[in-house]
């Protein structure tokens, strides 16, 4: 069983109301795409989607001790990717509502929507991202001189 999997598993057998399909054929996304310096610190589940009605969008989020990479096995043929690098995360918002909540990753080129999420798993993925990536920025002293520059 992959590093990757495990860790989803755990997720979603802790928060089982996070709407997730293909957590094997998801995982095996983003497990292809680790380095061979880099160790997942934290995995879980969600749609990446902006409406709560798209439950066909399953991905599988794991943050590394190098990036967030955001997984999703196509259907029939291929995949997708995401990677959120340090640098490029701007900030991050949480929206929970009656059953579900969602999850708002800001980049510098693009607004990452993950949804059906449940919502007891909120803080805890909140506190998990945010406080890596307090730590990381913190290895990109002149990415705050850069942004004021232009």
């Amino acid at each position: 069983m992959s590093e990757v999997y495990k860790k989803v598993k755990e997720f979603k057998s802790k928060y089982p109301m996070t709407v997730a399909w293909r957590l094997k054929a998801n995982s095996k996304v983003v497990e292809r795409h680790l380095n061979p310096d880099e160790h997942v610190i934290y995995a879980f589940t969600a749609q990446k989607s902006v409406s709560s009605l798209d439950v066909f969008s399953t991905a599988v989020i794991a943050l590394t001790n190098k990036r967030i990479l955001i997984g999703r096995k196509r259907l029939v043929f291929g995949y997708f990717l995401n990677s959120v690098t340090p640098e490029m995360f701007n900030d991050l918002k949480v929206m929970a509502s009656m059953f579900w909540g969602k999850i708002y990753i800001d980049t510098v080129k693009e607004f990452i929507t993950l949804s059906n999420i449940d919502k007891g798993a909120l803080d805890e993925i909140e506190t998990e991202i945010t406080s890596y990536m307090m730590e990381a920025k913190k290895l990109y002293p002149d990415h705050e001189n850069v942004k004021k520059r232009k």
